[in-house]
């Protein structure tokens, strides 16, 4: 679900200062710490992070190598005529050769630099471009010019605030951001910023209930997650792929239960949960797995399962129509099993009644181990 990636730059100033805001990173979720090459052992020591290293070689073991500090990326070296004289170029030809992941890093000075980039993003994993006067204009150039590259292109960054224009920069934006600073909360803010750049609402629509029947007893999954939800958010599941219920997290307060705002007691065991852009089955979730928290405006962030709870209960079936297409749903037959309704607020499936309007996700293709597939598909 996460669309963009976060790097912290924590190559300059005293290790014990650098510290603390590769610290800071790791904790806020950083993607990527970027550091020296003498540096990589002590940040792997700090924690499970991936680690970026400037270096011409791979003696540091980094995950990445970054090409540039110290030639010409950043100045220090004279921008050859030619590319094939570059010590840039010719170090990232030679360490993707070894089968190693390279960035290039280059501070954009001009159009001059802005070229030397592109030929960098036509080899490299990763590019990193630090502008100058002009932040935007380059970075326009660079996302149309390697959009169709296999490189991922990140913009360095001060702060947020300039983290959102480069996530935003032509619709798409860079791939993710450098973050140079020493204040940890332009860290978490930028942390938090980057969780949900990029991430699009998904349409919900209101369909009318045309059945409520409670159909025996079958077993249903509670998803546990490890974040708290609040009213109005859940997860889309469904009997069909191309049709799913907002299911509500059991975020209320009731008379008898005490609130798990946790969970989603989400359906039977055989349907569908939307992940990001793909199905899976409910029945095959498990702790550490990502899944999609949806809210009433279709809003969407990630969570990750804690524990998934397969007990046999009495079950319900709920089918409604959306736009002349029947979709169903199985839940478990109690108070607390709640969908949203079209004015966004939770309603009991015990409390459901026939010519009621639900939040659906309705897709019109089919699809193929989880995968989207244009191909005649009956489910029912």
């Amino acid at each position: 679900m996460k669309d963009k990636m976060i790097w912290i730059k924590a190559d300059e100033g005293n290790w014990d200062d650098r510290k603390i805001v590769i610290t800071t990173g790791i904790e806020s979720g950083a993607d990527c710490i970027l550091v020296n090459g003498a540096d990589v052992s002590k940040v792997k020591e700090l924690g499970n992070v991936k680690v970026a290293a400037f270096a011409y070689d791979n003696k540091s073991e980094a995950d990445i190598i970054v090409v540039g500090k110290g030639g010409e990326g950043d100045g220090t070296k004279p921008l050859p005529p030619d590319y094939g004289g570059s010590l840039d170029v010719t170090t990232a030809i030679r360490l993707k050769e070894k089968g190693i992941k390279v960035a290039g890093y280059v501070i954009i000075r001009n159009k001059e630099y802005e070229n030397f980039a592109a030929e960098l993003g036509n080899i490299c994993d990763y590019l990193i471009t630090v502008g100058t006067d002009w932040q935007v204009i380059p970075l326009e150039n660079l996302i149309a010019g390697l959009q169709k590259k296999n490189v991922k292109l990140i913009s360095g960054v001060k702060n947020s605030e300039q983290a959102k224009l480069a996530f935003e920069t032509m619709e798409h934006g860079s791939d993710g951001v450098l973050l140079d600073t020493k204040d940890l909360n332009q860290i978490k803010k930028t942390a938090v910023l980057a969780e949900s750049a990029g991430v699009k609402d998904i349409e919900l629509k209101a369909a009318v209930v045309t059945r409520v029947d409670p159909i025996g007893m079958g077993d249903r999954v509670c998803v546990d997650t490890c974040n708290l939800m609040v009213r109005g958010e859940g997860m889309l599941v469904g009997s069909q792929s191309n049709g799913m219920f907002l299911v509500h997290s059991e975020s209320e307060e009731s008379p008898y239960v005490a609130s798990r705002p946790f969970r989603v007691n989400a359906g039977a065991v055989h349907a569908y949960i939307k992940v990001g852009e793909k199905t899976r089955y409910l029945s095959e979730l498990k702790a550490g797995d990502e899944v999609t928290i949806v809210d009433a405006d279709g809003g969407q962030r990630t969570g990750v399962v804690g524990r998934v709870k397969i007990e046999r209960r009495p079950l319900v079936l709920v089918e409604a129509d959306i736009d002349g297409k029947i979709v169903k749903n199985i839940l478990q037959n109690a108070e607390t099993i709640k969908l949203v309704t079209k004015d966004k607020k939770p309603v009991s499936v015990t409390d459901l009644k026939v010519g009621d309007e639900i939040l659906v996700h309705s897709e019109d293709i089919g699809r193929h181990f989880g995968m989207k597939i244009e191909e005649t598909i009956i489910e029912k």
